[in-house]
């Protein structure tokens, strides 16, 4: 049996850590925290997480440059990042995406698109290291 999946959460709101915190923590999921970027960056040097849920709006560094830095090293550029976001426009959506993103989450937070994303995103994880070990 594989181990819990890794969930890296950067959110500069301990509310929304809090929040996100509880939903993930019922699943099993081992949860990584961090409340910036600049944290997120170092965090991933030392676990790999298998997802990555990344708030945009942020001091010093936002979700969107944290993204690009990610994406640039060869380590870490196929961790699958949700944004996590108040924004609903699609300009910030498409934003995302192009930088690398997989999804984006809405705050406030669904319980139920909380889950059905992550599960949805980890289970990809999964498959594709089964079909590599395969290969």
């Amino acid at each position: 049996m594989n181990a819990a999946p890794y969930i890296l959460i950067v959110d500069d709101n301990p509310e929304n850590i809090k929040v996100l915190g509880s939903i993930l923590s019922k699943k099993n999921y081992r949860l990584i925290v961090t409340q910036n970027g600049i944290q997120a960056l170092k965090s991933v040097e030392v676990i790999l997480p298998d997802l990555i849920l990344l708030d945009i709006m942020m001091p010093e560094m936002d979700g969107y440059q944290v993204c690009e830095e990610l994406k640039k090293n060869p380590r870490t550029r196929d961790i699958p990042v949700i944004f996590l976001t108040a924004a609903i426009d699609q300009e910030h959506e498409l934003k995302g995406l192009k930088l690398g993103a997989v999804d984006y989450i809405h705050k406030p937070f669904s319980v139920a698109l909380v889950e059905a994303r992550v599960c949805t995103q980890l289970e990809l994880v999964e498959s594709k290291k089964a079909l590599l070990e395969k290969n």
